[in-house]
């Protein structure tokens, strides 16, 4: 079974969304990152973290509020936010992340 430490460590971008069941603005992020996967397809990984179920990994990388985004790549943090984003904004922030 893949761990969350396996996904992250990977040299693919993984695009990673702390959330809770009972957050409003998470419930908002899920059709936005459903249409980020579509526009970059394969060239990002995007998983999704409940910080109840799994609230050992949310404290290790310090997630305070929900919904936080974080994307990975190599086991290293290269850009993390708190709160909802416009589809527009966080493809405008990943795509310097995108390798060519």
């Amino acid at each position: 079974m893949e761990t969350f430490k396996d996904v992250i460590s990977g040299d693919q971008l993984v695009l990673v969304d702390f959330f809770a069941t009972w957050c409003q603005p998470c419930k908002m992020m899920h059709p936005i990152l459903t249409q980020v996967k579509e526009v970059l397809g394969e060239s990002i990984r995007i998983i999704k973290v409940d910080v109840d179920q799994h609230s050992a990994t949310a404290s290790l990388y310090r997630v305070q509020s929900v919904p936080t985004l974080m994307l990975f790549r190599q086991g290293e943090v290269l850009w993390r936010t708190s709160g909802a984003m416009q589809k527009s904004e966080l493809l405008a922030t990943i795509d310097p992340f995108l390798k060519p």
